[in-house]
């Protein structure tokens, strides 16, 4: 009996249970910034420079951010057989990529709050320690740009607004395959926005630095302030919808859906019921009910779902066209 069951039980990890690329370079990136966060505090502490030892603070509120992201990897590995969350803790990577938005989204307030003052009310600049602090600034974070930038490029979901509404991929039947565990991974793309926001910052500095000391165009620098806030502001917004949308079990795009309706239809039957939705980084689960005049098995729709989308959890239910009734022996 035990041997006829193995078939059909799953493995409620999802992938979760193993490091992915992201959590290494993301602890490399809050390595980093943590080392130059200390390093600016010390020597703007011995050296008087109020201009370091700002960046340096500025620079740990980053640093916390990212630390989250790390955590959250850390977690999600390590609580992955934990039978209390029923799909795995895929959505651990969602739920610290929407904190990660709030955090960039009260950085963008902070910024255009600092920057509108300043444009009012003009304070002096010490153009030359801030150009030091700005261009150390940019070459820390693009590093760290460029660092997880690497596994950024493999995010499908980093242009959209859910990341159901990416290109579905085309799998083998096997529903547990993780391969491309690592796309949609907001935790990262929340990492990414944070150091990219950071170097937006500093290169807009730098530009109005350079303005204000030659140019003597002082109102410059809080006006790129307010252009980077409100970029940061946008991402922040995006980040928001992307993961607030897996949070909440958003149905997957009508292109997929349609893709799945499409595939049953060519087996004979009708789906009467569907649900798709993401539990983990390019992970979904899927609840399809399908009416037939000869239902074929379960295991043939199902391959049909995983001929349109990846999917690590499937629950197919047959019902006979004949009496519209479920037919319980022919789900799963």
């Amino acid at each position: 009996m035990t041997n006829q069951r193995k078939p059909w039980e799953h493995d409620h990890t999802f992938g979760q249970d193993v490091k992915r690329p992201g959590e290494l370079r993301t602890m490399i990136v809050v390595l980093l910034t943590t080392a130059t966060m200390f390093l600016e505090i010390i020597a703007g502490t011995v050296y008087g420079s109020m201009a370091l030892l700002a960046d340096g603070l500025h620079m740990a509120s980053h640093a916390t951010a990212l630390l989250v992201s790390l955590m959250a990897y850390v977690y999600a590995r390590r609580h992955a057989q934990d039978g209390r969350f029923s799909f795995g803790t895929g959505k651990v990577n969602a739920l610290a990529g929407f904190s990660g938005a709030i955090l960039l989204a009260l950085f963008a307030i902070m910024m255009a709050w600092e920057s509108v003052g300043r444009l009012f009310e003009p304070i002096p600049i010490a153009f030359d320690q801030a150009l030091m602090v700005a261009v150390a600034g940019l070459l820390v974070n693009g590093l760290s740009v460029v660092i997880l930038g690497h596994s950024e490029d493999h995010d499908d979901a980093s242009h959209e607004e859910c990341s159901c509404d990416a290109d579905a991929e085309r799998t083998d039947a096997h529903a547990h395959d993780h391969r491309a565990a690592h796309h949609h991974d907001h935790n990262l793309r929340s990492a990414y926005l944070h150091v990219l926001a950071d170097a937006l910052t500093s290169a807009l500095a730098i530009g109005a630095l350079l303005a204000g000391k030659y140019l003597e165009w002082t109102w410059l620098d809080p006006a790129m302030g307010i252009v980077g806030a409100i970029l940061v502001a946008r991402w922040s917004v995006g980040l928001l919808k992307a993961t607030g949308s897996v949070l909440l079990d958003a149905q997957a795009s009508v292109r997929v859906r349609d893709g799945i309706r499409e595939r049953v239809r060519s087996l004979g039957g009708e789906v009467v019921d569907l649900h798709v939705w993401t539990i983990g980084p390019g992970v979904h689960a899927v609840i399809c009910s399908v009416m037939a005049d000869e239902p074929r098995s379960p295991d043939q729709y199902r391959s049909a779902v995983l001929d349109v989308l990846r999917a690590a959890h499937i629950t197919i239910e047959v019902w006979p066209r004949k009496d519209g009734s479920p037919d319980a022996s022919k789900s799963t």
